[in-house]
């Protein structure tokens, strides 16, 4: 059967024969592996649409269990990520976290867009990029429904005083749940909300990417919010380390 679908690659993979393996982030199917012969070199509009970060439509042939994908077309090249070393890093990093976070073939548009639109975010953005991949990240969380409990104590439900963030139970802790805990907790999943944390990850949440434009956090912050949302993709989402992690900069 011959079909077509908007996607973005995530990743590639050369095989025999000229051939390569595509794992594509598809509008209409979700995360799929297809095959193909369409090499991204050359200038052909096919060639074009195999190149990293480029959102495309992709003429696919599918059978009863895989895909082949025969051509393909630009809808829109964020080719300014690839200009830049650091922008190319956070880029390669967000990709290959939805692709861990992606079930196979299972449509998720809502991730798909908010994929889009940060690539084209990130293409225009001149500094603190990883403000960017914190809010994808936490957006992504709630799509999948590990929305984290950010508004009152996820143990006891106080509003005030939230003075801890625990990855394990799933959300914010108040001054008086945090001193109870037991001492055989295992702390790294306890993290202390310093630099307004649980305010900074609020924001990230509940406003859209666009509205960050202009926002960047500091250094301190930026590493505690990395570090609790990168605990709570591993333990909720069981997301191991990520190749492209220790090329991960903060900018």
């Amino acid at each position: 059967m011959y079909t077509d679908s908007e996607g973005i690659i995530l990743r590639q993979i050369k095989t025999a024969n000229s051939r390569r393996m595509i794992l594509l982030f598809s509008r209409k199917y979700g995360k799929i592996s297809a095959g193909s012969s369409v090499s991204e070199k050359g200038r052909s509009k096919a060639a074009l649409a195999m190149r990293p970060f480029t959102f495309g439509r992709y003429e696919l042939f599918k059978n009863r269990d895989s895909y082949n994908i025969n051509s393909g077309e630009v809808i829109k090249s964020f080719y300014k990520i690839g200009e830049d070393v650091d922008k190319y890093m956070c880029a390669s990093y967000v990709l290959e976290y939805t692709e861990k976070i992606l079930a196979e073939e299972q449509p998720m548009p809502k991730i798909f867009d908010l994929l889009i639109e940060f690539f084209g975010l990130l293409s225009e953005r001149q500094k603190k990029y990883e403000t960017l991949v914190s809010a994808y990240q936490i957006k992504t969380l709630a799509l999948l429904g590990n929305t984290p409990i950010l508004d009152s104590c996820v143990i006891c439900g106080r509003k005030d005083e939230l003075t801890a963030f625990s990855v394990k139970d799933g959300g914010a802790v108040c001054a008086s749940c945090q001193n109870k805990m037991s001492a055989g907790s295992n702390v790294s999943l306890i993290f202390n909300a310093e630099f307004g944390t649980i305010g900074i990850l609020k924001y990230l949440l509940n406003n859209s990417l666009t509205s960050l434009e202009k926002i960047g956090l500091d250094e301190e912050a930026q590493t505690l919010v990395r570090n609790i949302l990168k605990s709570y993709g591993e333990y909720h989402l069981d997301i191991a380390a990520l190749k492209s992690e220790s090329f991960f900069m903060i900018k």
